[in-house]
């Protein structure tokens, strides 16, 4: 099994009828593969709580996440992890439901994040009236990998040996002590075992990147509070293109956008989060 579906995956203490009303809890495990500093990948959560509403809503035909919300309540470690899914609705086009990822902490469990999504079938997403075109970017080979050696920030983020990042050296200077400032982060991304992308892949691949703010000169890991996203389309085989970017930094809060396109230049995703960020003192 890829290291990112074992990540994801979860079993379940019974199986969940896709009915409005019906709940059921599924167990998992947070590997220490995916932390961030002490932190496991917010990313990795999304994407767990939306494989895990996908199963249940599958069996009316919605297996697909179109959009989602999340909610960061506590930072998840590694370790053990309870999955609890509420069905919400169940429509002919679309069916909703909330996941609650919750682990043991002292006495009891506590909610690390709570996602509310809405699930379907991509094929609704077909054709593409209007889309933005990919930036333009060197390929890959051209650009430069972001490694867990390649600067002290870097060695916290174990997650990188999970991922072949590659960075366009146009937006990489916050790596050497020069930030461009503008607040853009361009990159490549496909998983390091080889995986190909897929719909399952994107509420990660959005949370999976170094936060813009670096581009603007903030050191220095930014939480996120709550992001929202969306799935456009099912991804082609090969490398993802993210851009990063943000127009907004208000005392310790910042607005981050990422859009991701596949290998075939086809936007397959977008999200927006509210992350804290600390801003050097001038």
């Amino acid at each position: 099994m890829p290291e990112f579906d074992e990540a994801t995956a979860v079993t379940w203490d019974a199986v969940v009828p896709a009915v409005a009303g019906a709940t059921g809890v599924a167990h998992g495990h947070l590997d220490e593969g995916w932390v961030i500093g002490h932190a496991v990948n917010g990313g990795v959560l999304m994407a767990t709580a939306t494989s895990a509403a996908s199963e249940v809503l599958s069996a009316v035909g919605h297996p697909d996440v179109l959009t989602w919300g999340a909610h960061f309540l506590s930072a998840a470690r590694p370790g053990p992890l309870q999955v609890d899914v509420e069905v919400l609705r169940v429509g002919r086009g679309a069916s909703s439901a909330t996941v609650r990822l919750r682990q043991p902490d002292g006495d009891g469990l506590v909610e690390r994040v709570r996602v509310t999504g809405t699930f379907g079938s991509l094929d609704r997403a077909e054709p593409v009236h209007r889309a933005p075109a990919p930036p333009s970017m060197p390929d890959p080979d051209a650009c430069v990998p972001a490694r867990r050696d390649s600067s002290p920030v870097a060695t916290a983020i174990v997650m990188l040996d999970r991922l072949d990042v590659r960075v366009d050296p146009a937006t990489i200077g916050f790596a050497v002590g020069k930030p461009s400032q503008r607040g853009v982060i361009l990159a490549w991304l496909r998983m390091a075992d080889g995986r190909e992308p897929t719909a399952a892949l994107l509420p990660y691949v959005v949370d999976a990147f170094m936060p813009v703010s670096f581009d603007l000169g903030v050191p220095g890991w930014a939480p996120t509070m709550e992001l929202t996203g969306q799935v456009l389309g099912r991804p082609a085989p090969g490398w993802l293109l993210a851009e990063l970017t943000t127009d907004t930094v208000v005392g310790d809060l910042l607005i981050e956008d990422a859009a991701v396109w596949d290998s075939a230049g086809r936007l397959v995703a977008r999200s927006r989060q509210l992350a804290g960020v600390r801003v050097p003192a001038n």
